[in-house]
């Protein structure tokens, strides 16, 4: 529970309550789903917002039924626009703190080019990523994160995409914090969504999420038990990248290319390893750790990737606009309309 002093310096005391809408979730039983959710619900009173100045804004999509489910103000929109409903809503308000649930189909395929652009310009929003690597809502097609070879209903024979890295596309497009987590890592899910929630700037969350219909056990070597542990890294600032059942297992660059190496051959030592520098301030290690998913027999990684700071879109726009005005006066309709570029005709 947090307490948010606001304009009128009175104490508003929010718990996780105060972000459930009461409205039934309509999600199938065992969604991953359900558990951003409680995680978003649980981790909002820390946001240091007023519940009516935050948004969530959705596409088209199972995850893209959040909104209805917080009690805060929200936008129900199309088929891959809410990183571009979610601009005009900040550009239009700046003073809101605004929020993106998204789904890998949803963000990824037909809303590519807004999700970019979003990155690209250092949008002071937040996009949080479900990503269960199918289209669960359509009724299991195959998505732009499903891998290569996946049979689904529209890859009857396995699909011969290569699918998009999320992390990697995020990094290269220019967000400003980068980020993921799992479903089924409660506290680290709130880590995350709380480091998001106090960036100024484009923050990005991929959300490993299991669909239990269309994919289940798409991340069960990140989630089972006896498993995770060798499969999983996560990442401290400041921290080596050590990973493995009894932490025997360390990750090393050699030149630019990762290499494990096993902590106890008599070789290696914990000083090999790599040490995570979430405020590098030059990409490639970022860019590196983004492909660990992409090399066969590296771990996968969860936590920041990369943070770091920029001027906003939406703050160099409003700078502008006051600029502007302070030269040229506050406008008037009437000074748009018949202003400019107006002809007479005879």
């Amino acid at each position: 529970m947090e307490t948010k002093i606001d304009e009128l310096n009175t104490e508003i005391k929010y718990t996780a309550k105060d972000f459930s809408s009461g409205e039934d979730v309509k999600w199938c039983p065992g969604c991953g789903d359900y558990s951003i959710l409680a995680q978003v619900q649980r981790t909002s009173p820390n946001f240091g917002e007023r519940k009516e100045n935050i948004v969530w804004v959705s596409g088209i999509g199972c995850s893209s039924r959040f909104p209805y489910y917080m009690n805060t103000y929200g936008f129900h929109g199309i088929h891959g626009r809410a990183a571009a409903i979610a601009t005009g809503v900040k550009l239009a308000n700046p003073k809101l703190q605004v929020w993106v649930a998204t789904g890998d189909g949803d963000m990824l395929s037909i809303g590519g080019n807004h999700f970019i652009h979003a990155c690209r310009k250092n949008v002071n929003i937040k996009i949080v990523l479900f990503n269960n690597k199918i289209y669960g809502l359509t009724k299991g097609q195959y998505s732009p994160t499903s891998e290569k070879g996946k049979i689904t209903k529209s890859s009857p024979y396995g699909t011969v995409d290569f699918p998009f890295n999320a992390i990697k596309l995020a990094d290269a497009a220019g967000a400003t914090f980068i980020a993921r987590t799992i479903d089924t890592e409660t506290k680290h899910m709130q880590e995350m969504l709380l480091r998001a929630s106090k960036h100024n700037g484009l923050a990005f969350i991929e959300v490993y999420q299991n669909c239990v219909i269309f994919n289940d056990g798409a991340f069960s070597h990140l989630t089972d038990k006896n498993l995770k542990t060798e499969n999983v890294l996560y990442l401290e600032h400041n921290k080596p990248l050590v990973f493995g059942t009894n932490k025997d297992k360390g990750i090393k660059l050699d030149g630019l290319n990762p290499v494990v190496i096993n902590l106890n051959d008599g070789v290696h030592s914990i000083n090999d390893c790599w040490v995570h520098d979430e405020f590098d301030e030059n990409p490639t290690r970022g860019f590196i750790l983004s492909r660990f998913i992409d090399i066969p027999g590296m771990p996968t990684p969860i936590g920041v990737f990369r943070q770091f700071n920029k001027p906003t879109f939406d703050g160099d726009y409003m700078k502008q606009i006051e600029e502007v005005k302070s030269k040229k006066g506050q406008g008037t309709y009437e000074k748009l309309m018949f202003s400019n570029n107006l002809w007479e005709v005879a």
